[in-house]
């Protein structure tokens, strides 16, 4: 772990390649930006998930459901810097398509709020090591929930 604390510039950075990745289900370059070690919390998930690997067996489940994201928008972002790491909060919107038959898709569309914590490596680069996805309260303000007004 680096002894400095990593720029906002780096973290906005490392989030947009996360964002990236899972916006497009490129589930290789997705998972390479989290640690071994990293653990996650998802609300609709009944437990945690303590390692990549285990959220990678969750995502191969939900692969071979043809479930894919078809789109993600970043917005409401807050970073917050410390020597040795970060925290990155904002507020995602999130397409997705569910099927195997493209003539029967099932789509959806969903707002949450997320806090993805990085660690600051010495060479300098950033690596998830925990993610925390929550809903979005009915009572938030539309530019929170990514409607407009």
């Amino acid at each position: 772990m680096s002894t400095v604390a990593p720029t906002e510039q780096d973290v906005l950075a490392a989030a947009a390649k996360i964002v990236k990745a899972f916006g497009t289900t490129n589930t290789e370059e997705y998972f390479s930006l989290f640690a071994p070690e990293a653990s996650f919390i998802f609300h609709p998930e009944a437990s945690r998930l303590d390692d990549r690997a285990s959220y990678e067996k969750l995502w191969d489940s939900w692969l071979s459901d043809g479930w894919q994201v078809t789109g993600c928008q970043s917005t409401e972002q807050l970073v917050h810097v410390f020597v040795g790491g970060a925290v990155f909060s904002h507020t995602v919107a999130t397409q997705t398509r569910t099927g195997n038959d493209p003539e029967n898709y099932t789509t959806d569309s969903y707002v949450e709020r997320e806090t993805i914590v990085f660690r600051h490596e010495t060479d300098g680069s950033l690596i998830a090591i925990h993610e925390h996805l929550s809903t979005v309260p009915e009572t938030a303000p539309a530019e929170a929930t990514g409607e407009n007004a």
